[in-house]
């Protein structure tokens, strides 16, 4: 299999951590692609219209792409990780504190400054601020880690990667994604890299 992959996506490397996870990496062939809204990357486009990463090429050659339904692949691929209801809350919950990361940056450093409106990165932060309350009063991570675990720590490592918001303020969460990252999938996927937007 070949996942397309980018060093600095919490969404990427949700799905490299959970192939470390579920023992199937070594049977993936990792390819990095830079992509961005503001730079098109035709090879990744020509296998997810949405023109994101990741991308999981199959050994059948089938595109699978959204970080949630590869890592659901790869789970039965492997039938070491289970994704109940429950995990897919997390996993949403997660998601969204990414994907309100990333329009955080958006309008605080990747969009020209004359173009950036403050209350909207305002709210947008708000939101990844309120998702980390949630976590810190309501998450029990699982000794075994699956996919809420693996989701949940990758989108608060991407956060404290890119200083979209300290993460001290959450002392339970803090200790546990610490702890976490410790772990042979995370040492193996660590983020690196800037965006290029064009």
């Amino acid at each position: 299999m070949k996942l397309l992959y980018q060093t600095h996506s919490p969404f990427a490397r949700k799905a490299l951590v959970f192939a470390h996870e579920a023992g199937l990496a070594d049977r993936i062939e990792v390819i990095h692609h830079e992509t961005s809204p503001t730079l098109r990357n035709d090879a990744v486009h020509a296998l997810n219209p949405l023109g994101k990463v990741p991308v999981l090429i199959t050994d059948e050659g089938e595109a699978i792409f959204d970080s949630g339904v590869i890592c659901r692949y790869l789970a039965g691929l492997s039938r070491s990780i289970a994704d109940d209801l429950a995990a897919l809350r997390w996993q949403a919950v997660a998601d969204g504190v990414s994907e309100a990361g990333i329009l955080v940056r958006w309008e605080t450093a990747r969009r020209p400054e004359h173009l950036r409106y403050p209350p909207l990165g305002e709210g947008h932060l708000a939101k990844v601020a309120g998702a980390c309350a949630y976590l810190e009063a309501h998450f029990q991570p699982a000794e075994t880690p699956g996919l809420a675990e693996i989701a949940i720590a990758t989108a608060l490592s991407w956060i404290a990667f890119r200083e979209v918001h300290d993460l001290a303020a959450y002392p339970r969460l803090s200790a546990w994604l610490q702890a976490f990252e410790q772990r042979p999938s995370m040492r193996a996927t660590t983020l690196v890299g800037e965006t290029l937007d064009g």
